[in-house]
């Protein structure tokens, strides 16, 4: 019988600076942890008492027969162990130091202005030119100017959070670009990035990206995954409108995808209940997500759910409501307006938005907004024994060809003729 008693945390307290201990929390391998806890004196049945868990399950896991794979096991362990957070990529834990502010709130890391300006800059320009033309850059600077200050001794949480926000950053614009299994090396790397800044809405808005990225690759599965667990963070850490917004929004969507519609209708309704509230304008980190922004999400919902009517309303709405300088927004609202006008059997109205679009700048380097297009004419191509569609696609085509010479720099040549030899379909 082990006769063990030694206090765990105790031990763990002794072995913070361990390389086995970090490298086994660093690769959240759990069953290493518990095996070297149990060597340095720590019984079985206290380790299992602690955690709240079955010796059987322990056993398990230091056998190697399973994984600690949730987050909430993952925070249990942390808590019972006092491991501190970011070695198990997760937010500051409650019992750690500088976690809460006077009223017991938690408090976000706080932003160095420097990055916050580099982030904004970043941001601002993305909308008007896409992203195509902007990732080298971003991930130069997250090289030049972050990863030093990582590894560095005076490194604090808010490196941490920048790092994460503008690795965030750089998925998206990986994606921009048409390189999804990059955008999804980025996105892998932000999650952890975040859990360790202890900044739970920046960890949920990540988780959010996850979801949409996972949209884009028809797995509805994950994304109801990635936007459950967004949901989750978010319930743990103060309350931001705009990015509860977002979430319930992504969990429409794949909801959408996935053909569940009783609950993406309950899940959009919750989206726009939760925008009422006031506008998110005070996290340093968030990409803003506004009424354009729902009402162009809720446009690509109704129309998935084959809801036409009520997706023409936001997706005009959404229109309306968009800026000029957000080039790429306005184009992609515009096509979703398009191709729901094409679903209705409305094509003078189609061909109408459709001129819109061909006013969209060339040198817009937006891959994502190239393929969109590519959809829409795939929509409209059925229709071309109609005078007015066909006298339209001649015009697309000829707009098509002037954009594939102007950004040849950023566009593969296997891009440049998609839609000529596989064209797209919704």
């Amino acid at each position: 019988m082990d006769r063990q008693t030694t206090n765990p945390r105790e031990v763990v307290a002794g072995m913070l600076d361990d390389a086995r201990l970090l490298a086994a929390c660093a690769d959240r391998d759990m069953g290493t942890l518990f095996r070297l806890l149990n060597r340095r004196g720590v019984s079985t049945r206290r380790l299992a008492s602690a955690i709240d868990i079955s010796q059987g399950r322990l056993y398990d896991y230091m056998n190697g027969k399973s994984r600690v794979e949730k987050l909430v096991l993952f925070e249990k362990i942390a808590d019972a162990l006092h491991i501190p957070g970011h070695l198990l990529g997760l937010a500051r834990r409650k019992w750690e130091p500088g976690t809460t502010g006077a009223h017991g709130l938690h408090v976000h890391a706080q932003p160095e202005g420097g990055d916050v300006n580099a982030m904004n800059a970043f941001r601002t320009a993305d909308r008007q030119t896409g992203g195509g033309r902007l990732y080298q850059a971003v991930v130069q600077h997250l090289g030049t100017h972050i990863a030093p200050r990582l590894v560095a001794a005076d490194g604090g949480p808010h490196v941490f959070a920048a790092a994460a926000a503008l690795t965030e950053m750089a998925g998206w614009m990986a994606h921009d670009s048409g390189q999804d299994d990059l955008a999804k090396r980025h996105f892998t790397r932000a999650l952890p990035l975040a859990r360790a800044s202890g900044d739970l809405p920046l960890s949920a808005h990540v988780a959010a990206s996850n979801s949409h990225l996972a949209l884009q690759v028809s797995d509805a599965a994950q994304a109801v995954h990635w936007a459950q667990t967004g949901l989750e963070l978010m319930e743990q850490g103060p309350r931001l409108p705009a990015l509860a917004a977002r979430l319930h929004t992504m969990h429409a969507r794949a909801l959408a995808a996935a053909s569940q519609h009783y609950a993406a209708y309950r899940a959009l309704e919750h989206a726009h209940g939760a925008l009422v509230a006031r506008a998110d304008d005070e996290h340093p980190w968030l990409s803003p997500f506004d009424e354009a922004a729902l009402a162009s999400e809720s446009a690509l919902i109704l129309r998935d759910l084959e809801q036409h009517d009520q997706a023409l309303l936001h997706a005009e709405n959404a229109v309306r409501l968009r800026e000029e300088p957000r080039a790429r927004s306005l184009a992609l609202s515009r096509i979703t307006l398009a191709s729901i006008h094409v679903h209705r059997r409305d094509l003078d109205e189609a061909i109408h938005v459709g001129n819109d679009l061909l006013r969209t700048s060339p040198t817009l380097g937006s891959v994502r907004v190239l393929r969109q297009l590519d959809v829409l004419r795939s929509l409209l191509e059925p229709h071309k024994a109609i005078a007015p569609v066909s006298q339209y696609l001649e015009r697309f085509d000829d707009a098509r060809r002037a954009r594939m010479l102007l950004l040849a720099d950023i566009i593969s040549p296997g891009e440049a003729s998609r839609s000529e030899s596989h064209p797209r379909r919704p």
